[in-house]
């Protein structure tokens, strides 16, 4: 990176000799980033003949060309810093020199940063225990290193620490807990800091904190964690961001709100963030200057803090030395005017080389050798500027530098730019065409109906060194128009003049342009000053279009132009030459400020705030506000202060008594007019009284009314805002034991001595105090007073349930209802059919005792769908009711075997042992000297089997597996004793049978004695 610079330079070719320029020189931070291979400083200049460059570190000459670790340039003034890993013994302030014989520039301090790699340091932190509600600050501490500085809170494992209301990181990086809760005890809070410039992340080891638990919660009032204090300074420089921080700590956590001292609300680009803790105004400038207030406060109370805002500048040029060319004998003046805050401070150097002068250089330039090049350098703690002005003194007849014969290629009906570059001392005259004339809107083509008016425009632009000649004419079919009237805006007034300078009072006039046929209806008189808001022109006045003349009324201490312009039917024309400046004497301010506000945030202090003169209103130098103020009524004599700001803030005052304020304007001239008095208090404080005979009537188990009497005027110590009522639950008539339920605030605006809540929870133990507030805060509370709500009908039944359904009957479950608003005194069950028809069943009733959570309901029809609606019931009446939907089971399914374990593994087993002898059929069937079923019956004729044909497993038909009467051989050839497949011919079925219970108790009936048969190898088997 690198920083050009813009074109002070004088426009002097290279041919001719100069003075060195300084074209390109690095930024004025070089930092040494480890991860870059090298380092150019750099410094690149012109100048005839070519400039010699040197160099100076920390104020002491350096010549790179004699340390060989750096790498230089020829013709070059940069030189390169390799990254060697000895990088520090350059770091310092370089400064770069170019000279040739005429003189010599200087380039801007470039300061080589080399960064240490940050880290933080090793440390042993204990674990930080706290009781619950107390607050926790656990500090990063974040080591130094190259901006910007991220900081991020995480665990071990990467997660991040949830922030909000209640914890949230400082701009300082340390991570605030307003009120500590048991959840935030861990062992692995981490600091984690990054610096992006030089890719670097560093964590600081982990921090443990341990929340330990307490029966009873102390809350309490705000208390600021960040910043310290009751005020605190903040500088920064105009278009940085403004960030004002207040964490507070407290319980309940605190809310923060944030004003601007003297203003209705905040600047527009304000932004609260961090959920309200932080506010950000981006890009500074004067206006953001000013009071800001931070307010932290929940209901026991408040604290503030005030940021006083100062926004600076660094330095910046108002005139800027200007390079000169001139010719011998001539005199020069070189001017450096320098603004910023605070006021830099200037110093001038001519060939690099210090002078003792202020503001401005005056030369006589007698001969060449005093052309140099001077230097206007201005500091001040927020930066530094500088000007090269190169002066230089010659005589020198024109040299035309453009190319003999160049060629143009042009086209016909376009423009063409011929160049004619010259050079000379004292500056040539050129001699060239003018620029030529040309319609820029020419009138359009138009169908409008006979008897109307039609309008046609020419627009045209023109060389104005024709002045009068220029002319528009108008043809119709080739012949010059007459009796034709053409309109157009009026023409500049011309010769405007002021006259009859009275102090703040001229005359101006002037000659009407020509009006174009349209009659001028106004005239309008602008003006332009240049100390404020030089360049800008503003309406001063409107005189009517027959005037010619205006006087002026004007603000003194104020340089003025004037200039004018006329308005007719067709519009607005251009304005006139502007007249010559014409400054006003200085004189006392015409007016005080206005829109005076008093504001007491603090008890003993007044906030006196007012707006300001605008610029043009201080009618000379060194406003200053006087402000005055004295008690009402106790014959105190006036105090006063002499302030340059708008705002004033008395201290030690008594709290919220009367006051008497007025405000004068002064300046060097002397005193604005006498102000007017206004009145009003001093700042407020907490009341100092509780309201009493506080008083609660149970309108119903869900409201009450609650009466006090007023705290006395001279308690409130300051305006009444209203009065408060917090109220809390101490527990449920059913319970014994009080607990602190959530508090309730309500607040009632205004001067009332009764209030009317609504919302309570029906049987059930409360506590309430009011209390009296005024903008400070709120007053104490009164002696807590209790009352009981009456009951009320309870709530839903909890996990009401349908189960166990079956063919006439059903099973329901329930708990009784999380807000029981009373004593139980039973439930209702109410049940209907509801099969998808239109019409359903009547309605049933049941009344169930208070102790019970489960009925079994019977003589219900099989396969019926019911809704069922449960309700409970206290004196007070039934609550809403619960509903289920279920359906009764079938006549197969009354007792629900399928459902039952045991059944289905029943089930399992028989499939499986099913499948493996299907298995072995198969196998068997597949094997030498298989035989049917048929087959085997019909050798043994005798048993007592006559159903086997229908259930015996493995059965085969005659027709499919009867086989040959000469059975198959093996493949071995014969068959041993035990390979034949028999047929499960040994079981029947009959009488098999389940019980109510489910139980499987049929028998294996009708079992048969087996009869073995061995089949020889290679016999054969019969039917």
């Amino acid at each position: 990176m690198s920083c050009k610079y813009q074109s002070n330079a004088l426009d002097i070719p290279l041919e001719v000799e100069q003075l060195p320029t300084i074209t390109e020189h690095s930024p004025a931070s070089l930092i040494a980033f480890p991860f870059e291979e090298s380092f150019p400083m750099k410094c690149e200049a012109t100048g005839n003949p070519g400039p010699e460059f040197r160099w100076t570190k920390n104020g002491e000459d350096f010549d790179p060309y004699q340390d060989p670790r750096l790498i230089t340039l020829d013709d070059s003034g940069t030189f390169i810093i390799p990254n060697n890993g000895n990088l520090t013994e350059f770091q310092g302030n370089y400064r770069c020199f170019a000279t040739n014989k005429l003189g010599t520039a200087m380039s801007e301090e470039i300061e080589f940063i080399v960064p240490n790699v940050p880290k933080f340091p090793k440390e042993i932190t204990e674990p930080i225990e706290v009781m619950e509600g107390q607050s926790v600050i656990l500090e990063c501490n974040p080591p130094k290193g190259i901006p910007p500085l991220q900081i991020y809170w995480m665990t071990m494992s990467l997660q991040h620490i949830e922030q909000d209301e209640r914890v949230s990181m400082g701009l300082n990086g340390n991570l605030y807990f307003s009120n500590a809760i048991k959840t935030d005890s861990r062992r692995d809070y981490c600091c984690f800091a990054a610096f992006p410039r030089i890719r670097t992340i560093v964590q600081k080891n982990a921090m443990s904190v341990v929340v330990k638990s307490t029966n009873s919660l102390l809350e309490r009032k705000p208390s600021l964690l960040t910043p310290t204090g009751k005020e605190s300074h903040t500088y920064l420089v105009k278009g940085e961001d403004l960030q004002l921080e207040c964490i507070a700590e407290g319980f309940p956590t605190p809310e923060v709100e944030w004003v601007k001292i003297g203003f209705h609300k905040l600047p527009e680009r304000a932004v609260v963030e961090s959920h309200g803790k932080l506010l950000t105004v981006e890009m500074v400038n004067e206006e953001d200057e000013g009071k800001y207030m931070c307010r932290a406060k929940n209901p026991h109370g408040e604290v503030v803090h005030y940021f006083y805002v100062t926004v600076e500048e660094p330095p910046e040029f108002e005139i800027e030395p200007q390079s000169q060319l001139v010719t011998i004998g001539a005199d020069v003046v070189i001017k450096c005017v320098v603004k910023g805050n605070p006021q830099p401070s200037v110093a001038w150097r001519v060939n690099g080389q210090p002078l003792n002068v202020i503001v401005f250089i005056k030369i006589s330039c007698h001969t060449p050798e005093n052309s140099a090049v001077y230097q206007c350098e201005a500091t001040n703690r927020h930066g530094t500027i500088l000007a090269n002005a190169n002066i230089m003194i010659m005589n020198i007849q024109p040299l035309i530098l453009t190319e003999n014969n160049l060629r143009y290629m042009a086209v016909e009906g376009k423009g063409a730019v011929m160049h004619c570059k010259v050079f000379s001392s004292p500056a040539s005259i050129l001699f060239s065409l003018s620029d030529p004339t040309r319609i820029v809107d020419p009138p359009r083509d138009l169908r409008v109906l006979a008897g109307t008016t039609i309008q046609f425009s020419c627009q045209a632009e023109f060389d104005p060194s024709i002045g009068d000649d220029f002319e528009i004419l108008w043809e119709k079919d080739g012949m010059a128009l007459n009796g034709i009237v053409f309109l157009d805006v009026p023409d500049p007034p011309e010769d405007v003049i002021h006259s009859e300078h009275n102090g703040r009072s001229v005359k101006l006039q002037w000659i009407p342009g020509d009006d174009h046929n349209s009659s001028i209806t106004e005239f309008v008189i602008e003006f332009e000053e240049s100390q404020h808001e030089p360049g800008s022109w503003r309406e001063l006045m409107r005189v009517p279009g027959n005037h010619h003349s205006a006087q002026l009324k004007l603000h003194s201490h104020v340089d003025y132009r004037f200039r004018v312009y006329a308005i007719n039917e067709v519009g607005r024309g251009r304005p006139s030459q502007a007249t010559e400046r014409y400054k006003t004497p200085a004189s006392a301010p015409d007016k005080n400020p206005e829109n005076i506000k008093i504001e007491g945030h603090l008890p003993h202090e007044m906030d006196i705030n007012w707006e300001p003169l605008s610029p043009i209103e201080h009618n000379g130098p060194g406003l200053e506000y006087k402000v005055s103020y004295r008690r009402q009524g106790n014959g105190e004599d006036w105090k006063e202060h002499m302030v340059k700001r708008h705002s004033f803030l008395v201290k030690n005052t008594p709290t919220f008594v009367l006051y008497e304020i007025k405000i004068q304007a002064k300046n060097h001239m002397g005193w604005g007019p006498d102000p007017k008095i206004i009145t009003a208090y001093s700042g407020e404080d907490f009341p100092s009284a509780a309201p009493e005979d506080v008083a609660v009537d149970v309108m119903n188990n869900t409201m009450m009314q609650v009466k006090w009497a007023h705290v006395h005027k001279d308690k409130l110590n300051g305006h009444l805002g209203g009065y408060r009522i917090s109220y809390w639950r101490l527990r449920s008539l059913l319970d014994s034991k009080k607990t602190h339920g959530d508090k309730h605030t309500l607040t009632f605006s205004g001067e009332r001595n009764h209030a009317v809540v609504t919302g309570l929870r029906p049987f059930s133990e409360y506590s309430l105090i009011v209390m009296a507030f005024n903008s400070r805060g709120n007053g104490p509370g009164s002696h807590p007073v209790s009352f009981k709500t009456p009951e009320g009908v309870p709530g839903e039944v909890a996990a009401f349930s349908v189960t166990s359904i079956q063919k006439h009957k059903v099973t329901l479950t329930w708990s009784p209802p999380v807000d029981a608003n009373g004593v139980i005194i039973g439930y209702i069950l109410q049940y209907q059919l509801i099969n998808d028809t239109e019409e359903q069943g009547s309605l049933m009733s049941l009344n169930i005792s208070a102790d019970s959570n489960k009925l079994h309901l019977q003589y219900l029809e099989a396969l019926s769908k019911y809704k069922f609606y449960l309700r409970c019931c206290t004196q007070m009446g039934c609550g809403p009711a619960v509903s289920e939907e279920r359906t009764t089971v079938p006549e197969a399914s009354e007792y629900g075997i399928s459902n039952q374990g045991w059944f289905i593994g029943l089930m399992c087993a028989i499939a499986l042992l099913t499948l493996i002898v299907l298995i072995a059929c198969f196998v068997n069937r597949n094997k030498g000297g298989k035989y049917s079923v048929k087959e085997k019956e019909d050798l043994h004729p005798d048993l007592e089997s006559p159903g086997i044909n229908d259930d015996t497993f493995c059965e085969y038909s005659d027709n499919d597996e009867k086989p040959l009467k000469s059975s198959q051989h093996s493949l071995n050839g014969d068959l041993k004793g035990g390979d034949s497949g028999d047929s499960m011919v040994d079981y029947g079925d009959e009488d098999a049978h389940f019980h109510e219970d489910g139980s499987f108790i049929g028998e294996y009936s009708g079992r048969k004695d087996r009869v073995s048969m061995e089949i020889k190898g290679n016999n054969q088997s019969t039917a």
